[in-house]
């Protein structure tokens, strides 16, 4: 029997694949808004720029990035054959921003009385990756 075989029989762990542009631009202290124009489908740059706006109190514009985030994950969660559902690990680094996006859509779901929106996606997050949840709250 492998280590690693999933004996719950649910849908193996998704990992994207390791695009490190993105956050080593981030890191190395480029804006997420000129890592989002370089790297347009870079999740993590969307979400980067979601937390941004959050935090000076722009919820809507957060909301608005968060939604770009998600989608291009969701795109490249497909294109790494995610059916739909399992586990999405935030101990793999290039699942972060994803998660991270997911996050923030939630986040600011919640913040504009999208009622529906905020349980869906805060359950897709603990879904996908309990440490996720835990991590970003």
């Amino acid at each position: 029997m492998a280590i690693h075989e999933n004996l719950l029989g649910g849908p193996p762990p998704t990992h994207l694949p390791d695009d490190p542009g993105p956050r080593e631009l981030l890191a190395g202290g480029t804006s997420p808004a000129d890592v989002a124009a370089k790297y347009p489908t870079s999740s993590l740059a969307w979400a980067r720029l979601a937390d941004e706006a959050y935090e000076r109190g722009s919820v809507v514009e957060s909301y608005a990035y968060a939604r770009t985030g998600y989608h291009r994950g969701l795109d490249a969660l497909r294109r790494s054959g995610w059916k739909g559902h399992g586990p999405v690990p935030w101990e793999h680094e290039p699942n972060r921003g994803f998660l991270r996006a997911l996050h923030a859509l939630a986040r600011a779901a919640r913040e504009i009385g999208e009622k529906e929106e905020y349980e869906r996606c805060s359950g897709f997050l603990k879904d996908s990756s309990p440490s996720a949840a835990e991590v970003l709250g």
